[in-house]
C-alpha cells in the first residue's frame, strides 16, 4: 500500500467510524474568502445601479434545495426587475413539481424586500407565474422610501444547522414570536409528543427511501462540490462544510474523495446513520403550512419561512429543513393519512436551541452570474 492510499484509507476509516477527527485540522471558512457583492461590476452592460447590486447580493443569500440557487434576475429598468426560476437549476428527481424551487424563490424575494427596505426603497412584488414551471416568477418594482432599521447581518449570518441541537423544549415566548413572524400557519410538535415522534420516524423512513433511489442520488451527486476547486468554480451545491463534515474528516473528503462515491453504499449507509441520530436531537418539529398549493401560496410560504429563519439566530434556535417526507410519494401518502385535507404542510423543520451558532458556510454565486 503506497502512502497516498494509506492516508486515504486511514482517514476514511476515521471518518466513517465517527471518531473525534472532526475536531482536528485547521479552522477555515471558504465562504469568507470569496463572499461579497460584486458591485465592481455595476454599470457593465446593465441598467442596474450599485445599490441594486447590493440588494441582489443580499437576496442571493436565501436557502435552496441542494443549494442549487434556482433564481435569475432580468433587469427591465433600474427600478423594475423580473425575478425568474432557472430550469437548469431545478431538481426534477426530488422536486418534480417545483414546489421547493418556488419556496426558495419566496425566500429570495423576502431577502430582496428586506434589503431594499434597509437601503431606502419600497419593493412591490407582483407574482407573474401561473404554473409551477413558469420561468418568470415575479416582477419587483422599487420606489424611493424611507430606510428602515433592518440589520442586514440577519441575512448574512443566517444558516442551516443540522447537528448540536439541544433537547430542551422551545419557550412559549419564542414560539409566539415565530408565529408572529410567519403570520400564522405555524405548528410546533415537541419530540416527546406523539406527532413529534411520528415526524421523526417519517423523516428517517423517507430519507432512506430517497437514498435508495438511484436517480435521486445521481442528482444529489451532480450538485455535490467536494473539492475547494469545484466549490470556487461553481459557488453552489453541497460542500463538505455545508454538510457539516469538518476538521480532518473534511480535509480528507476535499482532497481524496471522488464525487462518484456519493452514490456508493458506504456514503449512503453513513448518511442514513447520521440522519437517524439527527432526528432524535432537538426540541421538536416546526411545520409551516399554506392555505393552498398554487404559485402565489408557495411564494408566500417561502417568504414566511425566511422571515422566521432570519430571526432564528437572535433566538439561538437552529432550524434544519427535512423535506423528504414532503418529496417522496410514500411520505405524501403518510401526510394524507395523518392530517386533515385542509392541512397543507410546506416546511417540516427540526428545531432546537444550540450552545454555539457558527457562521454560515454555504457558497453563493456572484450577482453577475445570475443577472440578465
Amino acid at each position: 500500500m503506497n502512502r497516498r492510499e494509506f492516508i486515504r484509507q486511514g482517514a476514511a476509516v476515521s471518518l466513517l467510524m465517527g471518531t473525534g477527527l472532526g475536531n482536528l485540522g485547521c479552522s477555515r471558512n471558504l465562504r469568507d474568502e470569496i463572499a461579497g457583492p460584486d458591485i465592481g461590476a455595476a454599470g457593465k452592460g446593465t441598467a442596474l445601479a450599485p445599490w441594486g447590486w447590493e440588494i441582489l447580493y443580499y437576496a442571493s443569500l436565501a436557502p435552496s434545495g441542494h443549494n442549487s440557487q434556482p433564481w435569475f434576475v432580468r433587469i427591465e429598468s433600474e427600478d423594475v426587475w423580473v425575478v425568474g426560476s432557472d430550469p437548469r437549476r431545478w431538481l426534477p428527481e426530488v422536486d418534480p413539481d417545483n414546489r421547493e424551487a418556488l419556496l426558495s424563490m419566496g425566500a429570495f424575494l423576502e431577502n430582496l424586500v428586506q434589503a431594499a427596505s434597509a437601503n431606502g426603497f419600497e419593493a412591490e412584488v407582483e407574482v407573474l407565474a401561473k404554473k409551477r414551471h413558469d420561468q418568470d416568477v415575479a416582477r419587483v418594482r422599487l420606489s424611493q422610501g424611507k430606510a428602515k432599521e433592518i440589520p442586514l447581518s440577519r441575512i448574512t449570518t443566517r444558516r442551516t444547522l443540522k447537528t448540536g441541537l439541544l433537547s430542551r423544549e422551545l419557550l412559549a415566548a419564542d414560539i409566539r414570536r415565530m408565529e408572529a413572524l410567519t403570520g400564522g400557519g405555524l405548528y410546533y410538535f415537541p419530540n416527546a409528543s406523539e406527532h413529534g415522534q411520528w415526524m421523526a420516524e417519517a423523516a428517517l423512513e423517507n430519507f432512506r427511501i430517497q437514498f435508495e433511489n438511484e436517480a435521486a442520488m445521481s442528482e444529489a451527486a451532480a450538485w455535490t462540490r467536494l473539492s475547494d476547486r469545484d466549490a470556487v468554480k461553481f459557488r453552489d451545491g453541497l460542500t463538505p462544510d455545508g454538510m457539516e463534515i469538518h476538521g480532518l474528516a473534511g480535509w480528507w473528503v476535499r482532497h481524496f474523495m471522488d464525487v462518484d462515491e456519493v452514490r456508493g453504499k458506504t456514503w449512503r449507509s453513513k448518511a442514513i446513520d447520521k440522519v437517524a441520530g439527527q432526528v432524535r436531537e432537538g426540541a421538536g418539529w416546526l411545520v409551516i403550512t399554506s392555505p393552498g398549493k398554487d404559485v402565489a401560496d408557495l411564494i408566500e410560504a417561502g417568504r414566511r419561512f425566511q422571515r422566521m429563519a432570519l430571526m432564528a439566530r437572535e433566538m439561538n434556535i437552529a432550524l434544519h429543513p427535512m423535506t423528504q417526507t414532503l418529496e417522496e410519494p410514500h411520505g405524501k401518502g403518510q401526510i394524507r393519512e395523518n392530517h386533515e385535507p385542509g392541512m397543507i404542510p410546506q416546511f417540516m423543520l427540526r428545531a432546537g436551541y444550540v450552545d454555539d451558532y457558527p457562521d454560515p458556510v454555504s457558497l453563493r454565486r456572484p450577482v453577475s452570474w445570475f443577472l440578465i
